[in-house]
């Protein structure tokens, strides 16, 4: 661990305060906690709370870089006291799983050349990226043609006749033109070229420095555009440019989670923040998609209610299954049950799955090695159980991913009744 940085690790939902200091000499000081005060604003974020001379933070794990000072957020799913010891075990699990949700399959020339030793989220997602952008320049920059206007000392293209007067009435060896250019200048390396700049500004890990200055130093030059969500959103990616499909992605998580410090210019904030509960589900259901046999759709909407007045309401199942045999609904929790008992809200969103998606079996999914709990509907009249099946079903966290994946697969497959997944 770079010994310039602050780094302060703290659990989800757990608060830290004022002078609060933590192993390795981190400390949340004054500086840190007004920073965090002024990224919380009025309107407040979806990250943590502010309490009295503190932060309480939420469902969201992640990493907060805060000038020098990382706060790194872990997810955890037992009840034990965290030890330094849980911090690295909790540290690798939630690489594990950005990993294998974020499709980090990174284009080196060889895989066995890759060995990232990331020390944190952030370290991981530049360490990512710096690989990306050393690839991309390995196998040479794509060209596109754009269009340019100025003054050239022949005539090309089409003379702009208003401006070429304007310009050279006594240079008369210029030509004021429009003309086209096949060059490495256009919207694609703009972006990476911003990104590696924001990197040289935030990275604290000593072991990138001499990366990113070697990077900046072969990359072409670029002009400083300004990026927002629409810069991305028009960016389509063709047969030629596919290779740059990674690059982009982090560098959109990186530009688009950077709040620079407009007061005083050194306590700059990005935020690389998760939602614990949807990560959760979308590493279950990148897990199920490694099964052949079968169809893993998140977020499938039905429509569920229609108002007289105002849009008509929809039902959505984390993860729907479409096996041979019918449909399995799975609705995906990061949480810790008390006395394996869920919230009636839980059962009650369940049964209606079971109905809008003619489901064969639901079932709520939790982290944690409890013993699974199978349960049915009891009928309308009361007399008896129904045929209608819910089911708590609980997937061990580890970490080896790969294994953990398996688990996941073997254990759903053993539900739907599936004899062998893998």
């Amino acid at each position: 661990m770079n010994s310039l940085r602050n780094h302060i690790t703290v659990f989800e939902h757990q608060s830290i305060k004022l002078d609060q200091e933590f192993p390795n000499n981190g400390k949340f000081d004054t500086d840190v906690l007004k920073s965090c005060q002024r990224f919380y604003g009025e309107k407040g974020i979806p990250y943590f709370d502010l309490i009295h001379n503190g932060i309480r933070f939420k469902e969201f794990v992640g990493v907060i870089q805060v000038g020098n000072t990382l706060i790194e957020v872990l997810p955890k799913a037992d009840k034990k006291k965290p030890s330094l010891g849980d911090e690295f075990k909790w540290q690798r699990i939630l690489l594990g799983m950005l990993k294998a949700v974020h499709g980090f399959d990174v284009q080196t020339p060889s895989s066995s050349s890759l060995n990232l030793k990331s020390n944190t989220i952030l370290d991981l997602y530049f360490e990512l990226f710096i690989i990306e952008v050393e690839y991309l320049l390995h196998s040479g920059l794509i060209k596109k043609y754009r269009k340019v206007n100025g003054n050239v000392n022949a005539l090309k293209g089409s003379l702009q006749f208003g401006k070429h007067i304007q310009y050279n009435l006594v240079h008369q060896e210029r030509f004021f033109v429009k003309h086209t250019v096949y060059d490495v200048s256009h919207t694609l390396h703009y972006i990476l070229y911003k990104t590696l700049h924001l990197l040289k500004l935030l990275n604290t890990n000593s072991r990138l420095h001499s990366r990113i200055g070697a990077l900046l130093l072969h990359f072409p030059e670029m002009p400083d555009i300004k990026i927002s969500e629409a810069t991305f959103e028009k960016i389509i990616l063709d047969r030629k440019t596919q290779r740059y499909q990674k690059a982009m992605q982090i560098s959109r998580l990186l530009l688009l989670h950077y709040h620079p410090d407009l007061s005083k210019g050194r306590n700059h904030v990005l935020a690389l923040m998760f939602d614990m509960n949807e990560l959760w589900e979308q590493f279950v259901a990148v897990s199920l998609r490694k099964q052949k046999g079968f169809k893993v759709h998140t977020q499938r909407r039905k429509y569920f209610w229609s108002p007289s007045k105002g849009p008509r309401r929809t039902i959505r199942p984390d993860i729907l299954i479409e096996a041979n045999d019918g449909n399995y609904v799975l609705d995906t929790k990061w949480k810790l049950l008390t006395d394996n008992r869920p919230s009636v809200e839980d059962i009650r969103q369940m049964y209606a799955y079971h109905h809008y998606f003619e489901a064969e079996k639901v079932a709520l999914v939790y982290p944690g090695e409890l013993e699974d709990i199978s349960g049915k509907y009891v009928e309308i009249n009361q007399s008896k159980d129904s045929s209608i099946e819910c089911s708590l079903i609980f997937l061990p966290v580890g970490e080896d991913v790969k294994k953990w994946q398996e688990g996941i697969i073997d254990r759903i497959g053993e539900w739907v009744g599936t004899p062998q997944l893998s």
